[in-house]
């Protein structure tokens, strides 16, 4: 099945480098698979509070169920006033997603797209991540992959020509990515690539190069120029074994116990001359 472009993220005049690039074909031929991903990975995530953070051309809590559904935005970020659809019940205005302003253990799903790709530090964003989520709580990362065309065609052209993705970080590789995940006690799920075209920026040459999709989903599977990460946050808890009861024998004393195995023998018959005797 080939991947058409979605009209969905045609915005009014764009201002930023990110609204620029989403209302580009390359941009809409990225969002549109990206939009696709994580309508499936959240459709069937439950609880009370669900948050995405940044981006506002994504829509990615626009198929799930949650009553609570927020957009968290940078201060310095526009708002989502281009989408089509826009399924935020509440807007905030955050100053930096390396320091969240929500309680521990209060969010049921989190959903990060590229902000790991704009984040000063990326580590710090990820532990902030799992400090606000509950146990069992779900984490959707989407990101630039570093190893794919589009990551190739940054690298070796990067000093002659314009850079593909607005990003202004190097991007971070799902390995890496699982790895990360790991030392914070996520259960990483299977990773999921996307766009296999080579970086065109006429949506007729991204028509034309749509037999790459299925190409590449077979002979390269990993050198998609996207990738969608969901994770499980797990929480270790105590496992009671059962009370250390005190011995009530003295130290140093045995206890003489009879062994199942062993039987009183029977005393031996009396003489016929004792019982004459008797």
């Amino acid at each position: 099945m080939q991947q058409k472009i979605s009209p969905d993220f045609r915005l009014d005049v764009p201002a930023d480098p990110w609204s620029q690039w989403a209302a580009s074909a390359l941009g809409q031929y990225a969002l549109s698979w990206e939009q696709a991903q994580l309508d499936s990975a959240v459709a069937d995530v439950f609880g009370f509070h669900a948050i995405q953070l940044g981006f506002s051309p994504i829509d990615g809590l626009r198929a799930n169920r949650i009553a609570t559904r927020v957009l968290a935005l940078r201060r310095n970020e526009l708002p989502p006033g281009g989408l089509v659809t826009n399924s935020f019940t509440q807007h905030l205005r955050i100053d930096q997603f390396e320091d969240l302003p929500f309680a521990d253990a209060t969010v049921d799903l989190l959903v990060l797209p590229h902000v790991l790709d704009l984040a000063n530090d990326p580590h710090q964003v990820l532990r902030e991540a799992a400090r606000v989520l509950r146990a069992e709580g779900r984490l959707m990362i989407t990101g630039f992959n570093p190893i794919s065309l589009w990551g190739a065609r940054d690298v070796f052209a990067m000093p002659f020509a314009k850079p593909l993705n607005p990003t202004g970080h190097k991007s971070i590789s799902l390995p890496r990515l699982r790895d990360w995940l790991k030392v914070l006690s996520f259960e990483t799920e299977r990773g999921r690539y996307g766009c296999f075209r080579p970086p065109l920026r006429k949506a007729g040459s991204l028509e034309r190069a749509a037999f790459m999709e299925k190409v590449g989903d077979r002979f390269w599977p990993i050198c998609g120029a996207l990738y969608l990460q969901s994770a499980v946050k797990r929480v270790r808890s105590m496992r009671i074994v059962g009370p250390a009861w005190r011995s009530e024998t003295p130290k140093g004393k045995g206890v003489i116990a009879a062994s199942p195995r062993f039987e009183t023998p029977a005393p031996p018959p009396a003489k016929l001359a004792d019982r004459c005797k008797a």
